[in-house]
């Protein structure tokens, strides 16, 4: 054994990793003597290294079909699962229009269409659902292929515009082909829906739905399809009752509609939905505005993508970890959703028409999940579509009166706790892209921080805002009844007086910019409330009670009152104010033990990949009652980084690598739902090796990357330079430590950079080797507070 370039003041010693470190390279796709020559993926196509199938088995929930960047239709085939999709499934319900990238659950589904033969009998698609075999099925960025061996044999093809699913099926020779447009189910709860056979060519419905894992308010989707040659036959159906020649059906329970042709001679049928969340109407004018041909529109869709996943070329790594790091970039860029029309009206959330002037209307925010990673990474590579997201989430404020917390469609869930839509904003502000609006969403941020919406408005906001306001903590309440549908932050009392910490420190930097100072030094100072929570008998935080009282088993890891983790978890989401977190805990030595405990870091040093699955990773939904890190859920996924601030930024990479173990090439090579791109971006991000470690804040923390080269190539628009680019020549699994840095040619020594330095600077180049260094080690290296 050697030792090499370690600082002294480092608290204990290790050998070089040796033969253990190959486990990460075989995993993460690199190789532990020889890196790849940078020349490897010159030739590549970014498209060619999707796998759309990455997570769609083992509650990833992500789908494989038809889409295109931030499209309104997801058009994708339906199993039977929750969501959607499942791998080990082996029948096809249908073709559904709708579907969220990992979604935690049912949701959209809407119009499930199937291909089908002979004689339509049956009107229930879980009875009438066809087989088929992975062996028959292909997918590819907007583009989506499956044999059905039911039904003599129907070939579905699908692809995708931004408001159009386009299908094109290849029947065996028969003149009983049919299309099932199935109105009455979806992956959702239907409330009511009516179907109607236009014309010769034309089926049109409308669909009333609601519910995300708890009720809601419902919703309407509506949808035209048209045909490429007229029917020979249609007809409808109302519960198991089919009717031939019945033009309109509308109910509460199975409803739909059946339309035939003759494939005797031309064996395949082509038809374009369009969907609008406005009438009937919008959904007419987005079909005029997409109706070419299946082959342009897939060869549109496969552009788009093209152009998108082209936005970062990276060098080194071999094809499987390219095609890992490819397919996360094209998931973050799934969601959130076009909202408005191609005319620019959209439905607000008062369930009246509005239209979007001089910009796109988008919808469906999982706040709680984005804000931590998605958020930046679309600020950083999508900033036009950005902004408009972001003037779409003030929208959401005018038109319904309040902010949003978890929206789909046109309405809120409040689902999941906490304020993430500030932080979300906030990151919008840090990079820009609210200019010329800045007041207006400090004022609406402002009132969201200061108060709750009124009991008639459908959201709740920060519903703990009295107490919290008064007291410094959201009381965990259990017992408390939910006033509105939705989840409760009295229920998660801890955690939301974390987040809504969290909240108050981006804000404050917000206000600070904007020169509200008397407001900056308010949110400052209740940014610090996260010392409420902190019981110093056990030296973690706990929930309290109304009376003022720590509450719950004393057992961290049997905590009461955090949103899907345990205080263990959640004792790193300080990163407003890590120094005074560290203080709080001991000191860093203390702060290091701590960590090294959570991450079970000595077994993770001999056997990484073993350690992320069998160690932190229990199952998909398992989030409480643990005191281990879970790189399967957004409570903790900041966490690896606080070792950027402990002293120890090499155990930062080592961590980092071991959970990059997750993500693989495969079904099940998803960590968890990804949550409309939250694992996604959290992968691209620490495979570059730039974290936005404050969300919503100002600081990006730096670990080692897995790429030789990472160039990041940035609208000029927005930033002027137009390109960022990382390198670390050399870097493998053994070689994976920072020895040096330097930004922009100058010698850099801190564990961060800010937003500015990242948009605006050229380059950012480190040297790795094979041991740490005392690179960003000492104390001025470490991200600062907030305020």
């Amino acid at each position: 054994m050697r030792w090499t370039g370690w600082p002294p003041h480092r608290g204990h010693l290790r050998p070089r990793v040796g033969a253990v470190a190959l486990a990460l390279a075989a995993t993460l796709g690199g190789t532990a003597l020889v890196p790849p020559p940078p020349a490897s993926a010159a030739a590549e196509v970014p498209t060619d290294l999707v796998n759309p199938f990455i997570g769609t088995q083992n509650e990833g929930n992500t789908f494989p079909g038809a889409a295109v960047p931030f499209g309104m239709v997801q058009l994708s085939p339906d199993t039977g699962h929750s969501t959607g999709y499942d791998y080990k499934d082996r029948r096809i319900r249908g073709f559904s229009t709708v579907h969220l990238s990992g979604v935690g659950c049912r949701i959209g589904g809407d119009l499930p269409v199937l291909p089908t033969t002979g004689d339509v009998k049956q009107t229930d698609y879980g009875r009438y659902a066809a087989d088929f075999s992975h062996a028959d099925e292909t997918a590819r960025p907007g583009y989506y292929r499956v044999r059905l061996s039911s039904y003599g044999g129907v070939t579905a093809e699908l692809t995708a515009g931004r408001r159009t699913g386009h299908q094109r099926y290849t029947f065996p020779a028969t003149d009983k082909a049919n299309v099932l447009l199935n109105t009455g189910q979806s992956l959702h709860r239907t409330v009511s829906t009516s179907v109607e056979v236009v014309d010769s060519r034309t089926v049109r419905s409308t669909i009333t739905g609601r519910g995300f894992c708890q009720d809601t308010r419902p919703y309407t989707v509506h949808t035209l399809t048209r045909f490429d040659r007229p029917f020979t036959a249609y007809g409808t159906w109302k519960g198991d009752e089919v009717t031939t020649g019945s033009r309109n059906s509308t109910g509460t329970g199975r409803n739909g509609a059946w339309v035939r042709f003759d494939t005797g001679r031309d064996r395949t049928v082509e038809a374009t939905t369009a969907i609008s969340y406005v009438d009937a109407a919008g959904a007419a004018g987005n079909l005029r505005a997409e109706d070419g041909s299946f082959d342009r529109t897939e060869r549109a869709a496969r552009e788009a993508w093209a152009e998108r996943l082209d936005d970062v070329r990276v060098q080194g790594g071999d094809r499987t970890l390219r095609r890992v790091f490819h397919s996360s970039l094209y998931r973050a860029f799934l969601t959130p959703n076009i909202g408005s029309d191609a005319d620019g009206r959209y439905t607000g959330w008062d369930q009246r028409t509005h239209r979007a002037e001089g910009f796109t209307y988008y919808q469906n925010w999982s706040l709680w999940d984005t804000y931590r990673t998605q958020a930046q990474l679309l600020a950083l590579l999508a900033p036009r579509e950005a902004r408009d997201m972001a003037l779409s989430v003030l929208r959401v404020d005018t038109d319904g009166g309040w902010l949003p917390k978890w929206g789909y469609g046109t309405v809120e869930t409040n689902i999941m706790t906490g304020d993430p839509v500030t932080p979300y904003l906030t990151t919008a502000y840090q990079h820009g892209l609210l200019k010329g609006h800045e007041e207006e969403a400090y004022r609406v941020l402002r009132r969201n921080a200061d108060g709750v919406p009124a009991p008639g408005n459908p959201g709740v906001g920060r519903e703990g805002n009295a107490e919290y306001i008064r007291d410094g903590y959201v009381p965990y309440l259990p017992g408390r009844p939910k006033r509105k549908p939705g989840d409760s932050d009295f229920h998660q009392g801890a955690s939301a007086t974390l987040e809504y910490a969290l909240a108050d420190a981006v804000l404050a930097e917000m206000a600070e910019g904007l020169g509200h100072r008397a407001d900056a030094a308010r949110y400052t100072a209740r940014s610090r409330n996260y010392r409420k929570l902190y019981d110093a008998s056990t030296g973690f935080f706990r929930a309290r009670g109304a009376d003022g009282s720590f509450t719950g088993p004393a057992d961290p890891a049997k905590s009461v009152g955090f949103h899907e983790g345990t205080a263990w978890q959640y004792q790193w989401l300080v990163p407003q104010d890590l120094p005074g977190m560290v203080e709080l805990i001991g000191g860093r030595d203390a702060t290091n033990r701590r960590l090294d405990s959570f991450f079970a870091y000595d077994r993770l040093l001999k056997d990484p990949a073993r350690t992320a699955r069998e160690v932190w990773v229990h199952g998909p939904y398992d989030y409480y009652n643990a005191d281990k890190y879970n790189p399967q859920n957004e409570p903790d996924l900041i966490a690896p980084y606080t070792y950027l601030s402990t002293g120890r930024p090499w155990q930062t990479t080592d961590v980092v690598h071991a959970a990059l173990t997750l993500f693989t090439d495969g079904p099940t090579g998803m960590t968890g739902n990804d949550d409309l791109g939250t694992m996604s971006a959290w992968m691209i991000f620490s495979a570059m090796g730039i974290y936005p470690v404050q969300p919503g804040g100002d600081t990006w923390g730096l670990s080692t990357p897995v790429f030789d080269q990472v160039e990041l190539r940035l609208d000029r628009r927005w930033y002027p330079n137009g390109r960022f680019t990382v390198t670390a020549p050399g870097t493998s699994a053994t070689d994976r430590y920072i020895r040096s840095a330097r930004l922009d040619g100058s010698p850099y020594g801190r564990t961060f950079l800010t937003t500015e330095q990242l948009t605006e600077g050229r380059r950012l180049d480190f040297t790795v080797g094979d041991s740490p260094s005392d690179w960003g080690t000492g104390r001025r290296d470490a991200a600062p507070a907030i305020g």
